[in-house]
């Protein structure tokens, strides 16, 4: 199992725009090959956000990183003036996993 995140710093008022424009857009992961699970994580501080992606591989999400479906969906509008900064960008090869 694999594991990309991208923490957000969403400007202070701007959370419900954060919000609204990831729960609007088009994800293009639906029949991804690899593709698991997409989560988008509200922090306890204020305008901390992490979008969470779970793949079978780390060869799935470098995959959809290089297909047309990941050039779609990260061409939906902008972010500006939304966010502080660019998103910090971390990834996580899974040692142990336990479901229920």
């Amino acid at each position: 199992m694999f594991i990309a995140m991208n923490r957000f710093k969403v400007a202070a008022g701007r959370e419900a725009d954060f919000e609204r424009a990831w729960r609007e857009r088009e994800s293009y992961l639906a029949g991804v090959s690899g593709f698991v699970q997409f989560a988008l994580l509200r922090g306890d501080s204020p305008g901390e956000y992490i979008s969470h992606s779970t793949w079978q591989d780390r060869q799935s999400f470098m995959d959809w990183t290089q297909s047309e479906a990941f050039t779609a969906g990260h061409r939906q509008g902008s972010l500006a003036g939304v966010l502080e900064g660019p998103p910090q960008v971390s990834m996580y090869e899974a040692v142990i996993v336990q479901t229920a």
